[in-house]
């Protein structure tokens, strides 16, 4: 394996970028070099996992595939990074090397009836915004709806529209442009189940640089803003409003502890349970009549376009964000799904102190980050077996291995990064981690 020579590649990446598109700066380094990580108190307490050497911004896929050759020839590690909107450290380049900031490679290619096609770094906000013009909408996108199509299919797996559709592995990517270190610098282009091996893992295998991802008929959508007097009086409808024809694009729902911290609006009554949900309009009327039968309150209907994306922006993992910007270093986070969530909750409520559920509407099953008063890892992994226990699948935000389809990346990277440049530190294959369960 080559020496790492990083003032050759600093020399060579200003030949093909300028010298605005390479930073050695340590500010550009250091800013480069974080993610979301610190949503999680164990990885927080193991910060800074990294520091950057080099920064890189291409512009295209074709800089992108020449700035991955120019590391390799020097022997210098490659960490690609979106908008460093994940959450478990999946961006931090763990052994220094180059980060590749993709961010500026942002442009929409084509929009087809069927399909649409970006550079990495393009925000899911400009697909769904380009899909719209020409009648159509994305199968999905993340609930951090600024994050890039390249971040969200090499880190993410739902969002926005899964209730339809599953997750990211599930039909919406139909093809990919990616770069490896074998490939010698060029790009590859990979459709259908051969693109697949490069989700949803951190670009270990290879990096993506253009993505073509399905589209669907645009539908008219409407925000609908709902409240109960417990949280109870919402989940009982949860399941049924995720099943309504045409399927909402979400359904979200929360503990009035946590409305209480979600961004001021009329919406959120004060002590009351907040649950939103992004309709299809034809179907308005029938889940007012379920809210309401259930003892429910229609705060707000809401049309627009930017409706969806508001309410997009509260869910996932971001009420248990803002609950944690409310009472700093307090509450840590657990992704968990199944119906127990709703059959069980007070059960599922009580595994951890101060035990608060975020919950939605998922594909098959209810989803949701269940939120606790952080103790030490321990607590935490052992409150994961009890939530096992009740039938409750979780997934481990505190940590930041490959998880998805581990034996399968770790074959494809043997042939396509046999020196293991691409993002170290994320492929452990001994990785045994408390992850049960199937969240997606």
């Amino acid at each position: 394996m080559t020496t790492p020579d990083y003032a050759a590649l600093e020399r060579d990446l200003t030949d093909l970028l300028g010298p605005r598109g390479v930073s050695s700066d340590m500010r550009q380094r250091e800013k480069a070099s974080v993610d979301g990580a610190r949503m999680s108190p164990i990885i927080a307490e193991q910060l800074p996992l990294g520091v950057a050497d080099l920064v890189a911004f291409p512009t295209t896929p074709e800089e992108i595939a020449a700035v991955v050759g120019l590391a390799v020839r020097h022997g210098v590690t490659i960490t690609p990074r979106g908008k460093g909107t994940g959450n478990y450290g999946q961006a931090i380049p763990m052994p220094g090397g180059l980060v590749l900031d993709m961010s500026r490679a942002r442009s929409i290619v084509e929009v087809t009836d069927e399909t649409i096609t970006a550079d990495a770094g393009a925000p899911m906000t400009a697909l769904e915004q380009a899909a719209r013009a020409a009648g159509r909408q994305l199968w999905m996108y993340p609930s951090t709806v600024h994050s890039s199509i390249g971040g969200f299919l090499g880190g993410g797996s739902g969002g926005t529209g899964t209730i339809a559709h599953g997750s990211n592995d599930r039909g919406f990517v139909v093809a990919l442009d990616v770069v490896t270190p074998a490939s010698g610098g060029k790009l590859i282009h990979v459709e259908g189940d051969q693109a697949q091996g490069y989700v949803h893992n951190y670009g270990t295998a290879g990096i993506i640089a253009r993505a073509t991802v399905r589209l669907e008929p645009l539908q008219e959508w409407r925000g609908l803003y709902a409240s109960f007097p417990d949280f109870a009086g919402a989940l009982s409808v949860l399941r049924p409003l995720g099943r309504l024809t045409p399927s909402p694009r979400l359904v979200s729902a929360d503990t009035p502890h946590i409305t209480a911290q979600l961004p001021p609006d009329e919406v959120f009554p004060e002590g009351r349970s907040s649950l939103r949900m992004i309709a299809d309009l034809s179907t308005v009327a029938e889940a007012t009549a379920m809210i309401e039968a259930a003892g429910g309150r229609i705060e707000d209907v809401r049309e627009g376009p930017n409706v969806s994306a508001a309410i997009s922006v509260l869910s996932y993992n971001h009420p248990i964000e803002w609950l944690q910007k409310s009472e700093p270093g307090v509450y840590f986070h657990v992704e968990v799904s199944g119906d127990a969530l709703v059959d069980r909750i007070d059960e599922v409520h009580a595994v951890y102190p101060g035990g608060l559920l975020h919950i939605e509407a998922g594909h098959t099953v209810p989803i949701g980050m269940l939120a606790g008063v952080y103790e030490s890892p321990e607590a935490v992994y052992a409150g994961m077996e009890s939530l096992h226990r009740l039938g409750v699948a979780t997934h481990n935000p505190h940590q930041w291995n490959v998880d998805f389809r581990l034996a399968e990346t770790i074959a494809l990277a043997r042939e396509t990064d046999p020196d293991g440049l691409l993002n170290p530190g994320k492929l452990n294959p001994a990785y045994t981690g408390p992850t049960k369960g199937a969240i997606r």
